[in-house]
């Protein structure tokens, strides 16, 4: 425990987290960083879960989730970012220097910080099935965008009512044979627009009033197919597939900042536009805690440059 108030201090680390830590650093503020051990979220964020990655930039023969994790925090160390495998469990924001108190091995302990960045990310949200859990990365995905070139003209599945369903319904159609959209609803929750664009898409097959069963074959350890049920007529059938995305949504990880920072409805948290700043003035947010839009590690790493940016200036005009 250290009662000497940090210049910065980083919760999370992902793409977002591992670059305010590295452009902090170098601007001499010597960031420590939590980078959570499994409660809630994930060491090195959702690209710990991620197989293959093919579109970040500088890897032209693509390269997986955890080894690109692995290089941003090498890079970060090598910089000078102290990085602590510990839980953040409470952020008193109440008064200066801002209180953190991490939870660990050796119990809690209290640090406190001038600036605070926040990249605690989010979670995608998945149906639960067994089936879902085992062929993660071997055919089931929870991003269309990260994973559809993968299934280049096959057929593929979306789960979903809202509008990210039809955003990626609409985006798969673009690369894949067929995309089945499902939802165990009789209407989308979505917008009019969104919806009148996929049912038009005469790529996009819609079944409603339905359930996933399951998803076919765990023991081939590939998509083969998707057994379905009408909750109307209580059939079950089989949709040969390949891939299958689930659309229902993310829960972004700001648990520890509710009442402290405004928050959007959705629980994201609110940034002023065109930068990273909360409604605290030198808390800074990036990532996917604070974008619902985008959700890729190329934009939650720009993100992260503008936090530890601004905490910069912040500290420059403050001290």
């Amino acid at each position: 425990m250290s009662t000497t108030p940090r210049k910065v201090i980083i919760i999370g680390s992902g793409p977002a987290g591992h670059t305010a830590g590295i452009y902090a650093a170098r601007a001499n503020l010597k960031p420590l960083m939590f980078e959570g051990m499994t409660k809630g979220g994930i060491p090195g964020g959702q690209l710990m879960i991620t197989n293959e990655v093919e579109n970040y930039p500088g890897f032209p023969t693509k390269i997986t989730g955890p080894d690109l994790m692995k290089a941003f925090r090498d890079q970060s160390i090598h910089q000078g970012v102290e990085v602590v495998t510990e839980d953040v469990v409470k952020v008193d924001m109440s008064k200066r220097p801002f209180k953190v108190t991490a939870s660990g091995l050796d119990g809690e302990s209290d640090h406190y910080a001038e600036t605070l960045i926040i990249a605690t990310g989010a979670q995608a949200k998945w149906l639960g099935l067994p089936s879902e859990k085992a062929l993660q990365n071997y055919g089931v995905s929870a991003c269309a965008v990260c994973d559809g070139a993968f299934f280049k003209n096959q057929d593929v599945m979306v789960i979903g009512g809202g509008d990210t369903a039809m955003e990626e319904s609409m985006y798969l159609s673009g690369i894949c044979r067929s995309v089945t959209l499902v939802h165990r609803r009789e209407e989308f929750r979505a917008s009019k627009a969104m919806q009148d664009r996929v049912l038009k898409n005469p790529k996009v097959k819609v079944l409603y009033n339905t359930i996933i069963e399951e998803i076919l074959d765990v023991s081939k350890q590939q998509v083969t197919g998707a057994r379905v049920k009408n909750m109307k007529t209580n059939e079950s059938t089989v949709v040969p597939i390949t891939g299958f995305f689930v659309a229902i949504g993310h829960t972004p990880n700001t648990d520890l900042f509710t009442g402290a920072l405004d928050l959007h409805d959705n629980g994201y948290i609110k940034v002023k536009p065109g930068t990273t700043q909360t409604s605290q003035v030198g808390v800074y947010a990036c990532g996917d805690v604070q974008d619902f839009t985008f959700r890729q590690a190329v934009t939650a790493a720009g993100s992260g440059c503008m936090a530890a940016l601004e905490a910069e200036r912040w500290l420059a005009m403050n001290h």
